[in-house]
């Protein structure tokens, strides 16, 4: 049954097309049985917000489709975007863990279908499956890796085309894509939010990077014809 924004509606975990290799789509049959009859799913349009940075946890969400982008901001009114969740990943879960504030804001970069589960829920589902703790434990400590290499490009990359080369180099393919291209999943402003530097320079420095023959763009999708030539410049 096709539900809201043409998604196909997810009502059962076990018989899920679209489970991913990440996290909870992996579990063992008896924990997934059990994860099933806790969630409950909705389908999100474009621009919606899951959750806010320092809102009391009040549950996990796992996302089945779509993307959501996590950010921060300061008290001046800046934002860092510090990751986009993909398919299978479950959002919130150190908060709810350790019963603190959402560390971030979660908000849909396209339409979506996400899977909730009360805080009080899971916590108690962890405690039944303990042999979940160690798919938990690799996303936590990807998740930390993530932001690391994140701080590693805003605050010690010398130049903007720097930060962009490397966060175009991150980019993670589509399988259905030529090798030597990328979509991109966010607008000129989000990746300023990424590479900490403004829409204006982030703009810039996409036509630096395309007068040196570096990149060519035509739409969302960017080419790199000379991969080697890219790392070259984020290595320099």
């Amino acid at each position: 049954m096709r539900g809201p924004y043409g998604f196909e509606v997810i009502e059962n975990c076990q018989a899920c097309k679209l489970r991913s290799t990440n996290f909870f789509c992996q579990m063992p049959a008896a924990a997934l049985k059990d994860f099933n009859a806790l969630r409950s799913s909705a389908a999100y349009p474009k621009g919606a917000v899951l959750f806010i940075e320092k809102q009391d946890a009040r549950g996990v969400f796992l996302l089945c489709e779509g993307q959501v982008k996590l950010s921060i901001g300061s008290s001046d009114g800046k934002t860092m975007i510090v990751h986009v969740a993909k398919p299978g990943e479950i959002l919130g879960v150190t908060a709810v863990a350790t019963s603190a504030p959402y560390e971030a804001t979660a908000e849909t970069l396209r339409p979506s279908q996400v899977a909730f589960i009360r805080r009080e829920d899971f916590l108690r589902f962890m405690g039944q499956h303990p042999e979940t703790y160690q798919s938990l434990l690799k996303q936590v400590a990807s998740s930390y890796s993530g932001a690391c290499e994140q701080l590693r490009t805003v605050g010690l990359s010398a130049s903007a085309s720097e930060r962009l080369a490397r966060f175009l180099l991150d980019i993670p393919q589509d399988s259905a894509q030529p090798k030597n291209q990328v979509t991109l999943p966010l607008t000129h402003e989000e990746i300023g939010e990424c590479i900490g530097s403004s829409r204006e320079t982030v703009t810039r420095t996409f036509s630096e990077l395309k007068s040196r023959e570096l990149i060519s763009i035509k739409g969302s999708t960017v080419t790199i014809p000379n991969r080697a030539a890219l790392e070259e410049l984020v290595s320099a």
